[in-house]
């Protein structure tokens, strides 16, 4: 399902002299006793997932896409990012199915909000609402608005049926409400973050309701689980990736860049931003994980890492079969001269352009380039890429000594905020 090549990134003499290292973190990872241990729980999940939660999951999806014209995901941070990746990928920016999905609750946008209100007015609705405590203020602040105007609409017995919450599984401040309300709940893991929970209720659910099969994604999470468990760093593909991220950064390298070229896998960098951003980024350490899209980023951004400074390297993600593809005709006139592409397709023309890029940043830029290549785009291969970025982060993160699984930064801002807005 993935090819990773690496031979304009590191050497395999380089690779091996991580060994002895990738060995004994590998043991640390299989056995869950390695700094985050409680949180390591997303490891066997493709094959010990709650079932029961998970038919219910699809027989709730069913009852939203049958009765509902726009699914509303509160979240934010991992409570959406994961299943926005999933959709768009998969269903593509401009999906014709009947059923939208707007993710709201991850800003302080009054503008956003109220275009999405407006929006909805003539819509029928549901809310998903993902918190695992229920007081992440975007999210809890978009709620109570959203959650008035679903009262508001059906009333308090049709909205049992209408609002749905992803929490914890026996407190917080969601899962209090949600059972006070009885509103219909799915929980949220308690040893699997946030960014780590795609794969769990908090993803699923929206990407059910989207109409992707889920029972794909977990078949291609459990392949990956299967795959990845192999401890030789020469088989094991997401250690090797793992390591070499290290290695690159240890020749002074500060920011990665994930480079895709499908507009609809912009999304697929978000996530894979959070993931690495959240658990690397402490006691001074971690690559600044960034992304583009090309060929749209090259107009933009090509100058400054073909001639700028070398403080980065990227990891291209392609898929080698496109969703769906265009011949390009042969136009009489050729006013614009563009003959010369005449039977062949615009996805051949956009795998030129990764090749022609390739080259210039490796060869001429001196830009060091991974290689992730994915064989298409489906269900089964989202498993298996998210669960294979989870294995590489977690490599990658315990090879710099720190718990990949906590956030600590992350409540600075908000105490600040707090502050200011008179919370006691």
């Amino acid at each position: 399902m993935i090819n990773l090549d690496l031979s304009r990134a590191v050497s395999q003499a380089e690779l091996r002299q991580y060994e002895s290292v990738v060995n004994e973190i590998h043991e640390i990872i299989i056995n869950k006793n390695g700094r985050g241990s409680d949180f390591l729980g997303w490891i066997d999940w493709p094959l010990n997932y709650d079932k029961d939660e998970f038919a219910q999951v699809k027989k709730v999806a069913k009852d939203i896409r049958d009765n509902a014209d726009v699914l509303l995901v509160c979240g934010i941070g991992g409570s959406y990012l994961g299943s926005r990746s999933a959709i768009e990928w998969l269903k593509g920016l401009y999906s014709d199915d009947h059923l939208e999905i707007i993710f709201v609750g991850n800003s302080f946008s009054a503008n956003y909000l109220n275009q999405v209100i407006d929006h909805i007015k003539d819509k029928s609705i549901y809310l998903n609402v993902i918190s695992k405590s229920g007081t992440t203020t975007e999210t809890a602040l978009a709620f109570r608005i959203l959650e008035d105007l679903v009262i508001a609409r059906y009333g308090v017995q049709q909205s049992k049926r209408r609002i749905i919450a992803t929490t914890d599984a026996n407190k917080g401040t969601l899962k209090t409400l949600a059972d006070l309300k009885g509103y219909q709940t799915f929980t949220i893991p308690d040893d699997i973050g946030g960014r780590y929970s795609v794969l769990t209720s908090v993803g699923l659910l929206p990407i059910a309701a989207a109409g992707i099969d889920i029972d794909q994604v977990m078949a291609g999470a459990l392949k990956a689980m299967i795959d990845l468990k192999e401890r030789d760093l020469n088989k094991n593909l997401a250690y090797q990736y793992g390591v070499a991220r290290r290695i690159i950064e240890k020749r002074g390298k500060s920011a990665e860049m994930l480079v895709t070229y499908e507009p609809q896998m912009v999304m697929i960098g978000e996530w894979w931003k959070q993931l690495f951003g959240e658990s690397e980024g402490k006691e001074g350490k971690g690559l600044l994980p960034t992304s583009c899209c090309f060929s749209t980023d090259l107009h933009s951004m090509g100058q400054f890492i073909q001639e700028g400074t070398k403080c980065l390297f990227e990891t291209i993600l392609l898929v080698e079969k496109p969703l769906s593809d265009i011949v390009i005709k042969v136009n009489q006139e050729n006013l614009d001269n563009m003959n010369y592409l005449a039977g062949k397709t615009v996805d051949h023309v956009n795998k030129k352009a990764y090749e022609g890029t390739y080259d210039a940043h490796t060869l001429v830029g001196d830009v060091s380039n991974i290689v992730i290549k994915v064989k298409e785009s489906s269900p089964f291969a989202y498993g298996y890429l998210t669960y294979f970025f989870f294995i590489a982060c977690a490599m990658s993160a315990y090879l710099l000594d720190i718990n990949p699984f906590d956030q600590p930064g992350v409540e600075v801002y908000k105490k600040n905020m707090f502050k200011l807005l008179g919370k006691k």
